[in-house]
């Protein structure tokens, strides 16, 4: 059965940053197996970030937790990233690592699986160094909300990301659309939508909590992303 849906406020009470990276961002497992599912979102996420103009000045992450993984490709398209995320932990954990403090998370085996990915893996460091630079905000935000990032208003972004974050924070499919239409109002006309989004889960699971998870299937996506404005022009499954 569908988890019970996990709101906002939920997540600010419950959600551990530190343990859901432990448990779904470890670049290998107990046995030195790669984590199958983050190199594949990497290798996604290239491919899609050496797209023919998808470039820019601004890029906008939407609910991007306590993660950098996602930013790895787009970094070297985009001149600065602003990075949204509705809990406060999870900014802070996120500008643990931007901030290089101690005791943030180990980013570097990802980083450096990226760079082989791109043809150098020696340029990890300089990687690292270069999105932390480039991200120049990091804001607090709510999908739900006509402006997701009010009271602030941001200038519109060349192309927004957003990475396993809706079919969170949504309650249904009538949710999901309003949420993509909320925040296709931060990228300009013309702009791109960068997402990743899981398909068929209801739920997922850490530290003996458990969080809801809208069940989507590829088609509810593409009509979510089309009734937001954009045209479909990349997908995978």
């Amino acid at each position: 059965a569908p988890a019970a849906f996990t709101d906002t406020e939920f997540y600010q009470k419950s959600f551990d940053p530190r343990e859901y990276l432990k448990e779904f961002y470890g670049f290998s497992d107990s046995r030195g197996q790669p984590n199958a599912v983050l190199t594949q979102n990497l290798r996604s996420l290239l491919r899609m970030f050496s797209l023919d103009g998808l470039t820019g000045n601004t890029l906008i992450d939407v609910g991007c937790g306590p993660t950098i993984y996602q930013l790895l490709s787009a970094c070297e398209r985009f001149q600065e990233i602003i990075a949204l995320d509705c809990t406060d932990q999870n900014r802070r954990e996120l500008e643990k690592w931007l901030r290089n403090e101690e005791g943030a998370f180990d980013w570097s085996p990802v980083v450096k699986y990226v760079c082989e990915l791109e043809g150098d893996r020696e340029k990890w460091a300089e990687k690292e160094e270069k999105l932390s630079k480039k991200v120049r905000r990091v804001l607090k935000c709510d999908v739900t909300k006509a402006n997701p990032v009010g009271p602030v208003s941001l200038p519109p972004a060349d192309c927004i990301i957003s990475t396993f974050c809706l079919e969170a924070a949504c309650k249904d499919l009538g949710n999901f659309r309003s949420a993509l239409s909320n925040i296709s109002g931060l990228v300009k006309p013309g702009g791109h939508l960068v997402l990743l989004t899981a398909l068929g889960e209801s739920y997922y699971a850490f530290n003996e909590q458990v969080f809801s998870c809208l069940r989507l299937g590829r088609g509810d996506v593409e009509a979510a992303v089309t009734g937001a404005g954009f045209a479909v022009e990349f997908g995978e499954v």
